[in-house]
């Protein structure tokens, strides 16, 4: 495998459990871009937000992923990093985009308490606001769109297995 495999996709749909998986079975490297950034900025990713708002841990992000270079690796990134144009087209030009896309009441099911995850949400936006933002930028920068509504984690693997050898 030469390319990286990027998973996209809202907080709580899987990406780092179905990452670790994948990796395993590709015999790749796996990343969580969110630890990336907790390490090069020396702070929890909460902190980062509560010191300097959303649109500058945004900025954050952004820069350090439009310069992140990685390969033979499974990526998983933060919800947030489609807002990041820089970053989005280095991790596109580098691995397939893969979205996991779940449906908003499965994912609030999910996610439970959001504010206990670190979700770069703006004060007084509801999930389901967020979900509705997000959705057009996850299928827009999308190689492949894995629908995981029914599916478990492994299903989710098969699924994303089945799919990216035509992209690698």
């Amino acid at each position: 495998m030469k390319k990286n495999i990027v998973l996209i996709g809202m907080p709580g749909v899987g990406k780092s459990t179905v990452g670790v998986i994948l990796a395993k079975l590709l015999g790749c490297k796996f990343i969580d871009t969110d630890l990336i950034i907790q390490e090069q900025e020396k702070k929890l990713l909460k902190d980062i937000i509560a010191e300097r708002g959303v649109d500058g841990f945004v900025e954050t992000e952004n820069s350090i992923l439009s310069r992140f270079d990685a390969e033979n690796s499974v990526i998983a990134t933060g919800g947030s990093v489609v807002y990041g144009k820089e970053a989005m087209k280095n991790l596109a030009d580098n691995g397939v985009v893969v979205y996991l896309k779940l449906d908003y009441k499965k994912l609030r099911y999910r996610l439970g308490n959001i504010k206990n995850r670190g979700v770069v949400i703006r004060d007084g936006q509801s999930l389901s606001g967020l979900y509705k933002e997000r959705v057009p930028l996850y299928e827009k920068y999308a190689d492949i769109i894995i629908d995981e509504n029914g599916c478990n984690v492994e299903k989710t693997v098969s699924k994303i297995m089945a799919e990216i050898y035509d992209h690698l």
